[in-house]
């Protein structure tokens, strides 16, 4: 499906005009569906009518002359009520409306999706269909995600730049300290297997040469090599195969043959262009033109010319191919790390993992912590392509990579390690008790969690709710848009394992530092852009069915409570809570009687700090994320290595701030939690409590050591530490404050950043 989508947006982005944009639009979706019409109303700038502007299946003379105004026909419906209609029988509907030129007569079943770029209803994507019937979740799920893609391909031209690399190594491999940023603590230690990138033929740019005579022998080497790959499986499996499927391989052989596409190649090579376009432009047109194809066996070949294609590529790119082994204590190593990759390794040999790219928000980062790996992203300077064999210890509580590390720093990080099992082991009496003081200050300590692996780390660390659950993880894991019902089931999951203690679910939150593969964002400044409740404001449709989703796995549950990212200012949260209460309404008209769950705004940017009172009176909680918060409040991307040293949680500007947020709540009567990377530091929960804070939320691995250091102390030295800290004029001051409290009360070894072994 990915595929697909991918390869639409990439048809898409070279067309020349709208109306060549349309129709590759519904040529495409009608083929990817199986429907027997798709078509495009469009609504031009000023105007209020949403115009026939292209067709699959439907009279196409009609095409700039149909058209219907907002809420009129089954098309305006769809504009009207910004959501998909889904019909059986269309006519039988009270707002469809017959064109009698338009020729929809023999078509019964209706799915229509409104086409939204910036809350703006930009046209709709209809299919239709002679049988009587509904579309299913899938078809539903797709069309809405290619409406996604179609409006930000209509409403903006999209040219994506080629990324650059690493930085150069450097000229001898001794011992090297690489900082990045922490993606999952712990500390690993073990031996790089750096993995590259899979050839992409569509991600290839288009670049001429000098040396026309090197791009060919380049080029005919690529070949040779694949050819002996080829000639090898084939006689691999000559007592596997019969002699009909051995033949597809001398098929596969024929088509790199002079007289055929390695003859195109060489060609284009020949009149000036890189070996790698050459390849790229003759294999994309030979893929398009087998896709095309109706017969379903040489629509097939697409595949076996693109993977042919990947493979030359996978050459050019490289001198050899590797052969990779994973040794049972596998540093993986890449320019940037995916899911798929975890899974090419067991998981009893991997040791930690290190990506150039990629954020502690990231996709793998998460899934890291969940499955307890030490975990180092954006570690910009790192020379990856150099690292293969290479001894590494990966340090994820401060996010450095140390290369080649002499004996006694090894020895010195191995001793880490020990003491981190240790402690784990000896904190684990704590699971049952609750968080309180020794002057009986309760303090309720829940998790951060995104996917079910989390669960039963965060039972097992006697987690008592989830303050934060990240929505966007299943978004993640997925190619297309998740249905209503797929929603349902995964937070159903959640909500169960976890009653009755309250499961808190962050509203679909991406944009910044996460983008969805097949609803990509890309912008100069994606921090200060379109992001969190911005996002799904702009998209309606995916805010109303997620939160129907939400309320509908709470029904006899009732531990659900919703939160709402990225808020701003008042206008945004009470245009959200208007969502939230229509998905209400909708649900009980379904029949479908559940309480309205408690609802809250994440304070995460300053304006939502001095409007935190204004905001506490229109909801029932306040939650911090201290993460963002800290980066917008000191304008430090909080991701990016080379400014790291400049992003302090215990900055005095992020202290008075988050204790602001404590007084609002408390003037306004409303539980105030925080669910950054704070509330898992020992020493920034001490400060937490003396500032009033009701819940803190974190990493399931942290939840047993901010127990420990707050059953082991009283609210009254935490008060008297924050006083003491309000004086101190810097982050670096404040720190060392709290270290020293710490080992005052001998509580240092809970403090989860190790000592560095070389200072």
């Amino acid at each position: 499906m990915l595929d697909v989508l991918r390869n639409i947006v990439l048809e898409v982005n070279t067309a020349e005009s709208l109306d060549e944009i349309l129709g590759i639009i519904v040529s495409r979706v009608r083929a990817a569906m199986g429907t027997e019409v798709c078509s495009v109303y469009i609504r031009g700038r000023g105007e209020s009518r949403y115009v026939f502007r292209a067709t699959e299946g439907l009279n196409s003379a009609q095409v700039g002359k149909a058209s219907l105004a907002l809420g009129e026909g089954l098309v305006g419906l769809v504009a009207q009520r910004e959501e998909p209609v889904n019909l059986e029988d269309a006519a039988l509907h009270p707002n469809f409306q017959f064109f009698p030129d338009i020729g929809e007569e023999p078509f019964y079943a209706f799915l229509g999706v409104p086409i939204i770029h910036q809350r703006d209803v930009l046209g709709v994507l209809v299919v239709q269909q002679a049988e009587r019937r509904r579309f299913d979740d899938s078809d539903e799920a797709f069309l809405v995600t290619m409406s996604a893609q179609l409006a930000g391909v209509i409403a903006h031209a999209r040219v994506t730049g080629e990324v650059k690399d690493a930085s150069s190594p450097p000229s001898d491999m001794v011992w090297t300290r690489i900082s990045g940023v922490p993606g999952a603590p712990g500390i690993g230690i073990g031996r790089a297997v750096v993995i590259s990138p899979a050839a992409d033929l569509y991600a290839v740019p288009r670049q001429l040469s000098d040396d026309r005579r090197g791009e060919l022998r380049a080029f005919k080497h690529a070949l040779s090599q694949v050819r002996t790959d080829i000639e090898s499986v084939a006689e691999n499996l000559r007592d596997k195969l019969s002699p009909e499927d051995l033949a597809l391989f001398d098929v596969y052989l024929g088509i790199l043959d002079d007289s055929t596409i390695g003859g195109e190649v060489a060609a284009l090579i020949k009149g000036g262009q890189w070996a790698q376009g050459a390849l790229a432009q003759v294999m994309i047109e030979h893929i398009r033109h087998f896709e095309a194809m109706e017969h379903t066996y040489l629509r097939e070949r697409a595949v076996d010319v693109k993977d042919l294609g990947e493979r030359v590529l996978g050459y050019l790119q490289a001198d050899e191919r590797e052969n990779r082994e994973f040794p049972h204590d596998t540093i993986l190593v890449a320019e940037e790390l995916t899911a798929s990759m975890l899974g090419e390794i067991p998981r009893n040999r991997l040791a930690g993992l290190v990506s150039v790219r990629g954020s502690g928000n990231s996709h793998v980062a998460i899934l890291a912590r969940a499955m307890g790996i030490p975990t180092v992203m954006g570690a910009v300077d790192l020379p990856y392509t150099r690292l293969s064999n290479l001894s590494l210890v990966v340090d994820g509580y401060n996010g450095n990579v140390h290369l080649n590390p002499t004996p006694a720093i090894v020895s010195r990080f191995r001793e880490i390690a020990d003491q981190d099992r240790s402690l784990n082991k000896d904190l684990e009496g704590l699971r049952g008790l609750p968080c309180v003081t020794l002057d009986d200050r309760r303090l309720a300590l829940w998790v951060n969690t995104g996917l079910m692996a989390d669960v039963a780390r965060s039972l097992e660390r006697g987690a008592e709710g989830v303050g934060l659950y990240r929505t966007e993880v299943p978004f993640l894991m997925r190619e297309r848009f998740p249905s209503e019902e797929e929603q349902r089931q995964i937070y159903r999951e959640q909500l169960e394992a976890f009653a009755p203690h309250p499961v808190t679910m962050r509203t679909l939150d991406v944009g910044g530092d996460k983008a969805l593969p097949y609803f990509p964002i890309e912008e100069a400044n994606p921090f200060l852009g379109w992001r969190g409740i911005r996002v799904t404001l702009d998209h309606p449709e995916i805010l109303l069915a997620q939160v129907r989703a939400m309320l509908k796995a709470s029904e006899g549950l009732n531990n659900l409570r919703i939160m709402l990212p990225m808020v701003s200012n008042i206008p945004e949260l009470d245009e959200a809570l208007a969502l939230v209460h229509r998905s209400h309404r909708e649900i009980a008209e379904e029949g479908i009687d559940v309480p309205l769950p408690p609802i809250g705004v994440m304070v995460e940017v300053p304006s939502a700090v001095y409007q935190a009172r204004a905001l506490a009176r229109r909801v029932d909680f306040l939650s911090v994320g201290s993460n963002d918060l800290t980066q917008y409040l000191l304008a430090v991307d909080r991701n990016n290595a080379r400014v790291s040293d400049l992003y302090h949680a215990f900055h005095p500007a992020v202290l008075e701030a988050l204790d602001q947020v404590a007084q609002a709540g408390r003037a306004e009567d409303v539980l105030v939690s925080i669910c950054g990377e704070l509330a898992g530091n020992p020493m920034g929960a001490v400060l937490l409590l003396a500032m009033g804070y009701d819940v803190l939320s974190m990493n399931a691995t942290s939840l047993p050591r901010v127990k420990h250091v707050l059953r082991s102390i009283t609210a009254k030295d935490a008060q008297q530490v924050l006083e003491d800290v309000r004086l101190l004029d810097s982050g670096q001051e404040i720190q060392a404050h709290m270290n020293e409290f710490m080992r005052s009360r001998e509580l240092q070894q809970m403090v989860p950043a190790p000592v560095d072994p070389y200072s």
